[in-house]
């Protein structure tokens, strides 16, 4: 388990009986109290992760303005410990800011994106008063002029850009790229259109520019072409009421033992270093930061635990180990085709003894967790944990096959509380008529 130390939280340990325990909890009796799958939040590394970005920005000089990313994971116990840390709050939907409302969010911290607000949405943002939006295409920037004119409110608002900046990450989750659905490229003037069309809306307030490029980023350097794009911008079109830039989220976290992504520490020199430089190399006042991460608070902190319910082996080809859950409750691996490396909970001391599939129970043969696990033997019963799965796999949890969705379980210093129960049969048929 050593290898795997910076995949699980720091809080991670092997206890007398070889049981993975977590926040000084034992996942076994986790998984026999309430259930599998489950996941389980380590809540101090989740408030450390939180104070990491306060800490890395005021050290480097540029104190930022750290807004959570709640798509990775928006119940209500992150999102109240987000607040409670002094995060800000990004939302995509009106799902998500209803969330964050419910969780006591003051609205000038609240951040609202999205590349499709329905009229819906844009009366529900006005209505919450929520501190700043995030335009991202002219439909919407023209809908919200309109809307918020006709309260006799100005709307404060930021335009999304599209730089042109293509990062090393997966197809799926690169927006920076000029052929993208997010934002007002740079491309053929339509950054600068969408600049020039909210000065001119008299319900709207420019007070920056957003930008970001991707997510699951281990190469710092898009930062920096990413803020000379932006400041270009600015300095065309003039920067006086460009007071703010935000250089959205995407740092990556080490899903395997070979991956070494950068600290927080080195993300804010970078970030706040790339913007300072950018500004001040054409003589402009160096503008106020915010950065939005999601991913990389949440993702460590979080594992999933699986019951093994067989093994099936198939002579000179491969052993399928299948689990209780699968693609109903983490997509991702089916999604981004992203790698994880799992232990055995309940013999988290063993030596790998065997190379085998872990699968889930649904009705898809592309229902993978992972591809290829180095494990000790594994037999019905046995527990496996799923490491760094705390971003996204609850958020992107559904009821394929009927499946209920996972109980949420935080722990600290011994001690576990649910914070999410686990979704019954009824509950899935709640809606229906």
């Amino acid at each position: 388990m050593v290898e795997l130390d910076q995949v699980l939280p720091e809080s991670a340990a092997v206890n007398a009986d070889g049981h993975l325990q977590i926040g000084g909890c034992d996942l076994v009796e986790l998984a026999e109290r309430h259930g599998t799958p489950l996941v389980v939040y380590d809540e101090g590394q989740l408030r450390a992760a939180a104070a990491e970005y306060r800490d890395g920005f005021a050290a480097d000089g540029s104190p930022a303005e750290v807004i959570y990313a709640s798509k990775a994971y928006w119940g209500l116990a992150m999102l109240r410990l987000a607040r409670e840390e002094g995060l800000s709050i990004d939302v995509a939907s009106g799902g998500e800011l209803y969330a964050a409302i419910r969780a006591g969010f003051p609205p000038d911290r609240i951040y609202m994106h999205g590349n499709n607000k329905v009229d819906r949405e844009i009366e529900e943002l006005l209505d919450a008063g929520v501190g700043t939006v995030i335009l991202d295409n002219f439909d919407e920037l023209a809908a919200l002029g309109v809307a918020a004119s006709a309260r006799g409110v100005r709307q404060r608002v930021m335009v999304r850009v599209t730089p042109g900046v293509t990062p090393s990450t997966h197809s799926h989750i690169s927006t920076g790229q000029v052929d993208s659905k997010f934002g007002f490229p740079l491309a053929e003037g339509q950054a600068g259109a969408a600049v020039e069309a909210v000065r001119a809306a008299p319900g709207l307030e420019l007070v920056g520019l957003h930008a970001h490029v991707g997510s699951q980023l281990l190469d710092l350097a898009v930062y920096g072409a990413t803020a000379d794009a932006l400041a270009d911008l600015a300095e065309r079109l003039g920067s006086t009421d460009i007071t703010a830039v935000n250089m959205g989220g995407g740092l990556g976290i080490a899903y395997t033992r070979d991956e070494r992504p950068p600290s927080i520490a080195e993300y804010a020199r970078a970030v706040s270093g790339a913007v300072r430089d950018a500004w001040s190399a054409r003589g402009m006042p160096v503008p106020r930061l915010l950065v939005e991460p999601g991913r990389s608070i949440v993702g460590r902190a979080g594992v999933t635990v699986y019951r093994v319910g067989g093994r099936k082996v198939i002579p000179g080809v491969r052993t399928y180990i299948s689990v209780d859950g699968g693609m109903s409750d983490h997509l991702r691996p089916m999604l981004y085709g992203s790698v994880y490396e799992p232990l055995v909970a309940n013999h988290a001391d063993g030596d790998p003894a065997e190379t085998v599939r872990i699968v889930g129970k649904h009705c898809e043969s592309g229902d993978i967790l992972v591809r290829e696990a180095h494990l000790p033997l594994v037999k019905a019963g046995d527990l496996i944990a799923l490491p760094a799965s705390g971003a996204y796999g609850v958020c992107m949890a559904s009821n394929y096959n009927g499946a209920p969705r996972p109980a949420v379980v935080f722990v600290d210093r011994g001690a576990d509380r649910v914070v999410t129960r686990r979704e019954s049969y009824a509950d899935m048929l709640a809606r229906d008529a």
